[in-house]
């Protein structure tokens, strides 16, 4: 059993603080996604797990064994980096069989190991080549195969499809995520990508300013995210947001309109709906049209409500051009509320 549990893990570099008293918790051939922007620890946190950085303070478990006081070799886990590390001198097939080698395994368990993971990766066909001879999909794919080939407990990937061009990383994403079920190994997965994380997570983990903000699946995290940054980072538009003041008559004032909301002992909390989540004309909010952009199975218009930034998604072929004015009606139960002060959900 490879469940992983990171128990309190901080990281200090001098006065900087990257990560934070981490707790998480990783369940038996789970794939999980540390998704954050450039900075936020997820890198650190992994190279932890991988035994390549030292935590400050914490623990690291895999499965039974306390791992953080072990050596790398000494983990059994595989890592895929960012940049392939395939060895140009070698033929894909010693590039998979290399850690094997390294190991001391039979030969003929190379042999068969190595065909295997060729096989799921769809690569029998290159064995003979070398790097030279690969595309950057094609190298990725003997990245994955030499680490799917050890047989390790836990597949840890450093942003392993960054290098990879838009068409091939949508495709290398599906395949990754079938192949990764198929090896019932457990995953962690970094990345900065919110559609990689969405589409190929069982569970996700946002970090923010080396901290855990939310971990869970990525339906939860898009329709309930537990405080405001997970809302204007998850989504591609991210949520709007309006201040809204408490109404005489116990309703919620945004915009200068009023809509139900929370039972709240708040004055003041903030008001959040996602774009496609709004439906256009006998609405609550004035918006006044800014940019129009087509999208193709969509129109995304900028606007400004109350002089605060509102984005909303329309239907393709509406006739909306800038400098119209919207009525817009938030669905009722898509609103969010947050606290702004610690800006968690309410």
């Amino acid at each position: 059993m490879a469940e992983i549990r990171i128990k309190q893990v901080a990281k200090s570099f001098g006065k900087f603080q990257a990560l934070d008293s981490i707790d998480l918790t990783i369940a038996d051939q789970e794939f999980m996604v540390l998704l954050g922007a450039s900075g936020c620890g997820k890198t650190t946190l992994l190279r932890i797990v991988a035994g390549l950085e030292t935590a400050t303070t914490g623990e690291v478990w895999i499965g039974d064994k306390r791992v953080d006081r072990l050596s790398p070799k000494d983990r059994n886990i595989a890592m895929v980096f960012q940049n392939y590390a395939v060895f140009p001198h070698l033929t894909v097939f010693e590039n998979i069989a290399f850690g094997l080698r390294m190991a001391k395994i039979d030969n003929n368990e190379i042999e068969k190991r190595v065909k295997r993971t060729a096989e799921l990766m769809h690569i029998e066909q290159l064995l003979q080549r070398y790097s030279g001879q690969l595309s950057g999909g094609q190298r990725q794919r003997v990245a994955v195969a030499r680490a799917l080939a050890m047989e390790p407990e836990v597949i840890l990937m450093d942003e392993p499809l960054s290098n990879l061009d838009a068409l091939l990383r949508m495709e290398m994403r599906a395949e990754l995520k079938s192949i990764l079920a198929e090896s019932n190994t457990t995953t962690i997965y970094v990345t900065h990508d919110q559609v990689e994380a969405m589409s190929m997570a069982d569970r996700i983990s946002i970090m923010n300013q080396g901290k855990i903000v939310q971990a869970a699946n990525p339906t939860e995290v898009y329709r309930n995210p537990a405080a405001r940054f997970v809302g204007s980072f998850i989504g591609n538009p991210p949520m709007n947001f309006l201040p809204a003041t408490r109404a005489a008559n116990g309703r919620w004032s945004v915009a200068g309109s009023e809509i139900d909301g929370p039972t709240s002992d708040e004055s003041t909390l903030e008001f959040a709906i996602r774009p496609e989540d709004l439906t256009v004309g006998d609405g609550p909010l004035s918006a006044t049209v800014k940019v129009v952009e087509p999208l193709g199975p969509h129109i995304l218009a900028s606007c400004l409500v109350a002089g605060e930034l509102f984005r909303v998604i329309l239907e393709n072929g509406s006739n909306v051009q800038s400098g119209d004015t919207l009525k817009i009606k938030p669905i009722a139960d898509r609103i969010r509320w947050f606290h702004p002060e610690n800006q968690l959900a309410v």
